[in-house]
């Protein structure tokens, strides 16, 4: 008797275990979202995590403040980073060469691929970090690793204004921004004008590479990267439009179109086009 009461317990015990470990296991696996949570596993909804690629003079987490929150609420696993620094005691990033900043953007591209278990990443970059999201699949070859790429304002042509570092004054880095110029210089600012060394590298032959979708946004009020043309890949299977296309009366300036809803949600249907949805016109800042 003493010896099947044992058994009995025993077996019971077995199964409070394993209805234990089988109510535990679906909790460790869940998807979640968020904005630089490296606990984040991507759902099948949107199983590529994103990796958020700041302006020049800027930092990652200043220059997705907006978009970062906003696509992680959407669902995804988006990540930044502050690449490009002439001093980690500084936070202005994209100052030193571009080929510089694109190894230290291809590596953590890796870090977010391992940490998430995907295949892929897709790419949204904003001034320098929209040329960047084009130059490092293509000229560091990791386009098999890269799903989407949304470049908002890339100079991609290069441009004909210098100004590129204002993005480090809209987030009220320019006393930080002048620190880092006097100091370090800027090579990536010669590089990026039209006839700079990176932009004849991107554009020595195509520049979409196969399998990756393309989407360059730009703003017709950019007063930075001109003419604004430059920014578009006239090539098949890229998507190029200006926000007025979609709402005229937006008066985003270069800088702002990370701080604007109307472009968040550009960005947004861009990622996720079989689920598009309308764009509710708002008003960025035109700066």
């Amino acid at each position: 008797m003493r010896h099947r009461l044992r058994r009995t317990a025993a077996v019971l015990l077995a199964a409070v275990l394993l209805t234990g470990a089988l109510t535990a296991a679906p909790a460790s696996a869940a998807t979640t979202s968020g904005f630089d949570d490296w606990t984040c596993k991507p759902s099948a909804a949107h199983p590529n995590p994103l990796v958020l690629l700041h302006g020049l003079g800027g930092n990652g987490p200043g220059n997705y403040s907006y978009l970062g929150p906003f696509l992680a609420a959407k669902g995804y696993c988006a990540f930044t980073l502050t690449y490009g620094q002439a001093t980690p005691a500084i936070p202005v990033g994209g100052t030193v060469s571009i080929a510089q900043s694109s190894k230290e953007i291809a590596s953590f591209v890796q870090r977010v691929r391992t940490a998430t278990g995907a295949a892929k990443v897709d790419i949204v970059g904003h001034s320098e970090g929209g040329f960047q999201s084009i130059y490092g699949p293509k000229v560091l070859g990791y386009a098999d690793q890269v799903g989407k790429v949304i470049a908002l304002a890339p100079p991609t042509h290069g441009t004909t204004f210098g100004g590129l570092v204002s993005v480090g004054d809209y987030l009220g880095l320019g006393p930080l921004v002048d620190q880092v110029l006097r100091q370090f210089g800027c090579p990536a600012c010669d590089e990026l004008i039209v006839g700079g060394a990176a932009v004849e590298k991107l554009t020595a032959g195509p520049i979409a590479q196969p399998g990756v979708k393309y989407t360059v946004i730009a703003s017709r009020f950019d007063a930075l990267v001109t003419p604004h043309e430059t920014s578009f890949i006239r090539e098949p299977g890229v998507r190029n439009e200006y926000v007025q296309d979609t709402c005229p009366l937006d008066p985003v300036g270069h800088v702002g179109l990370a701080f604007d809803p109307t472009v968040a949600q550009l960005v947004a249907n861009a990622l996720n086009p079989t689920h598009a949805t309308r764009v509710i016109c708002a008003f960025g800042p035109p700066l």
